[in-house]
């Protein structure tokens, strides 16, 4: 039991997807108690398992970001390593702090943890504070006539496009900083790239950490883009999308910052439907963690039961070709490529990756899962899990399995110039794309892998993936 006659009050912040100072609720509620805030990071096993390469390297980046905007106002993060209930209840007894507040997180397994460190503080007498820092609105607050949760997104997105979104909050001024700081770790001794090796030099060029990185983005898209954002979104190689979902990935920037922005975009377009669908793409987002919170086997198993025993195959060596950008097929490898080189991928060829994989190569949607977990920077385990089950048939509101992109097709019809392959591509280009060389600066060196080399043959004919992928399905789906 705490010792409660040494508090002398005070807040610790517990800092996890909401790296940020405007329109943070978490800070907000910290900063209305009495007493100093302790803001910290706790880098815990549930995070160091669920975190790929590619997102521990670019939390570790957002967390130095985060820490160099603290200190302009005179305040510091705290980094702690270990299980949360232990690194709190210790920072409760260093401080002398009387609660501590975080932000919500939604997925089963922060579910849990949460609800423990919750239980175990309270009963130390402690106060505990969650508030929503990272959503449109909380998923259980949008409910169906019949009072359940919504299975199909069109339906969602009609009960939500008029709800009233609170106006942003305001910067805070003053965070109240303590006179006194406990022990910190050095993030250097996190070594949170170390997994990315060679690859993260080379992903941050295009990495736009931190809030300011993020409100420029926003600023760029809202100014240049979103006018043209529906009859442009499609096309790889065009600057069309806002690119906003790394920041959002670790909230860097808040979903009402967007939302509002977006709106005042709409009110004043000429084409709304063009402005109007970059929001629809905002509560898809919404939609993810609304059927996260409510269907939680979303994350590792099939959500719709009846595709449990289809076959697809595990892990294989043409999911390694897939992988590794090599299958032959230059629009999955140009779309496999700038995900290596980048850190991220265009939506578009994000669902021609996931459905020649799990179509044309027969593959478990979790195998695919699992790699873009280990290489996106914008990794976010609700979207990530939607996107990867509705592309493969298994999910909500699915495409239907039938439905296979063909890659020849989608590259005629969104890439007609080559320019997004020519980019990303290098084998046979007499002058090849700085970014097509720079993946073979990223890649494992065990991969064995030169520009120089011939660019492999089809790993598969699309014609023959097709007729493979409809006769499991026409045979699986016989009585």
């Amino acid at each position: 039991m705490i010792d409660m006659g040494r508090h002398r009050g005070g807040t610790i912040l517990w800092l996890r997807r909401d790296l940020r100072l405007m329109d943070q609720p978490a800070w907000v509620e910290a900063l209305e108690e009495n007493g100093p805030v302790w803001p910290v990071f706790i880098l815990d096993s549930l995070m160091e398992s669920t975190f790929g390469a590619a997102p521990k390297w670019r939390l570790g980046q957002s967390l130095q970001s985060l820490n160099d905007t603290l200190n302009q106002y005179g305040s510091r993060l705290i980094l702690r390593r270990g299980e949360p209930e232990d690194v709190l209840v210790s920072l409760v007894s260093e401080t002398g702090a009387s609660q501590v507040i975080w932000s919500r997180l939604y997925d089963p397994q922060s579910i849990h943890r949460d609800g423990k460190v919750s239980i175990s503080l309270t009963n130390q007498g402690i106060t505990v504070k969650e508030v929503n820092s990272s959503l449109l609105f909380e998923p259980w607050t949008v409910t169906t006539q019949t009072g359940g949760f919504y299975r199909v997104y069109t339906p969602f997105w009609r009960a939500v496009q008029h709800i009233d979104v609170h106006s942003p909050l305001k910067m805070p001024v003053d965070l109240s900083p303590p006179s006194d700081w406990p022990h910190s770790d050095e993030l250097a001794n996190w070594a949170l790239g170390r997994d990315m090796n060679r690859g993260a030099s080379i992903v941050s060029r295009f990495a736009k950490v931190g809030e300011d990185a993020a409100h420029k983005r926003l600023d760029q898209f809202i100014d240049q883009s979103i006018d043209v954002y529906k009859s442009s979104r499609n096309f790889p190689s065009k600057h069309a999308t806002s690119r906003l979902s790394e920041n959002l990935a670790y909230g860097e920037i808040s979903p009402r910052v967007i939302w509002h922005a977006g709106m005042n975009a709409v009110k004043n377009a000429e084409n709304v439907k063009e402005s109007e669908h970059f929001l629809k793409e905002v509560v898809w987002r919404e939609f993810a963690y609304h059927l996260l919170y409510h269907t939680p086997h979303i994350v590792d198993h099939n959500w719709r039961s009846e595709w449990d025993h289809f076959p697809w195959r595990e892990d294989n060596d043409d999911a390694e070709r897939w992988r590794r950008g090599m299958t032959g097929v230059d629009m999955v490898d140009a779309a496999m490529r700038e995900m290596y080189v980048t850190g991220t991928m265009h939506n578009r060829t994000r669902m021609i990756v996931a459905s020649f994989l799990t179509k044309h190569l027969m593959t478990d949607w979790r195998v695919g899962q699992a790699w873009f977990r280990e290489c996106l920077i914008d990794w976010d385990i609700a979207a990530n899990s939607m996107g990867w089950q509705w592309t493969a048939g298994s999910g909500p509101d699915a495409a239907p399995y039938f439905r296979v992109y063909n890659p020849e097709i989608q590259a005629k019809r969104f890439d007609p110039d080559h320019s997004y392959r020519d980019r990303f591509i290098a084998e046979g280009r007499l002058i090849p794309h700085e970014d097509g060389l720079s993946y073979f600066e990223a890649i494992p060196r065990s991969w064995n892998l030169s520009p120089d080399q011939p660019y492999p043959s089809p790993v598969i004919d699309l014609s023959v993936g097709r007729t493979r992928a409809m006769e499991a399905y026409r045979q699986y789906k016989q009585p």
